[in-house]
């Protein structure tokens, strides 16, 4: 029988180099061997590989996968029913939690005694390992989890690859869209879905880089008009001819300068006589306008009640 190779024998140099060679599973099963071997792979974190880390809060699982998506793992937590431990099993000490560790070749099985604190404390083992982008999926929301959780990951400031929510005016979800609406800057794609009134308005002191809205009524002409975003999709808008005419108009005229990409679903689009720009609805189809100062252009396309917008500036 061979003798265990002493990988933290080695130089501090190579040592760094055998940890970018690892694959994302390879690395997390790693660090719930021993503490010290854990410390010496978070010291190596700005080597890391940059990944994406998709919280299935409903479920109590976390994938973690590679920007291209061929590299996953899944961490899934569940509660520990078991009195004797089981001889497949680990135990490290994460932060202040004691959790035993079942290790398969694509996941592993993480048991605690309390899920909020540790799914916590998973998240934050993750985040000492690899530059990691947070992803939510709309199935969050249903969790206890998710409110403590994304309250925790946005004071901590991270970057978001995607965030799902649902408002539905019920007091502390309001609460908590104040205290995430600071920090939109760091979402790459925001994703809303609501049940609110359509006098309802939000009250946006960032914007992230693409905002898609579900039931989009209350998302009113003034509201996107000040949007920041580049990409913006409304789904179920309320919006008319006579306020697209207003939008084009605007941003002819240098308004939505951070605008690539509008798309808007309304049933109130209608080619009935309420011109836009001077035209029927109909004749909007394909055309391409300029904005005012020359320096854009803005290609229209027209679907059953949607109109798409996109922009291309020149060189």
């Amino acid at each position: 029988m061979s003798s265990p190779f002493p990988l933290l024998r080695l130089p501090g140099v190579v040592l760094c180099e055998v940890f970018k060679s690892l694959s994302i599973g390879e690395k997390i099963k790693l660090s719930f061997c021993s503490k010290k071997i854990s410390t010496q792979i978070n010291n190596a974190r700005l080597y890391s590989q940059k990944v994406i880390v998709d919280l299935d809060m409903l479920n109590r699982k976390i994938r973690v996968r590679s920007e291209n998506g061929k590299d996953t793992f899944l961490v899934s937590i569940h509660l520990d029913f078991w009195e004797n431990h089981n001889s497949n099993t680990e135990q490290l000490s994460i932060k202040f939690c004691n959790v035993r560790v079942m290790s398969m070749r694509l996941r592993i099985r993480t048991f605690y005694e309390n899920h909020q604190e540790e799914f916590l404390s998973v998240i934050r083992h993750l985040l000492k390992m690899f530059r990691c982008k947070i992803s939510t999926s709309d199935s969050c929301f249903a969790s206890d989890l998710f409110q403590p959780t994304i309250s925790v990951l946005f004071d901590l400031q991270l970057e978001f690859k995607t965030l799902c929510i649902r408002l539905d005016g019920v007091k502390y979800r309001n609460l908590l869209w104040n205290q995430i609406s600071r920090y939109l800057g760091f979402v790459e794609c925001l994703n809303i879905s609501s049940s609110f009134d359509i006098e309802f308005t939000l009250v946006f002191t960032s914007w992230p880089q693409e905002i898609i809205i579900m039931r989009s009524a209350w998302f009113t002409l003034k509201s996107l008009l000040a949007c920041a975003s580049f990409i913006i999709t409304l789904y179920d808008s309320h919006l008319e001819n006579k306020d697209m005419d207003e939008i084009l108009k605007n941003w002819k005229n240098g308004g939505l300068p951070n605008l690539k990409r509008l798309a808007i679903d309304s049933l109130s689009f209608e080619d009935n006589g309420e011109q836009i720009l001077g035209m029927n609805l109909n004749e909007l189809d394909g055309m391409v306008l300029q904005s005012d100062d020359g320096l854009k252009m803005a290609t229209i396309e027209l679907g059953p009640h949607r109109i798409e917008m996109s922009v291309t500036s020149y060189e």
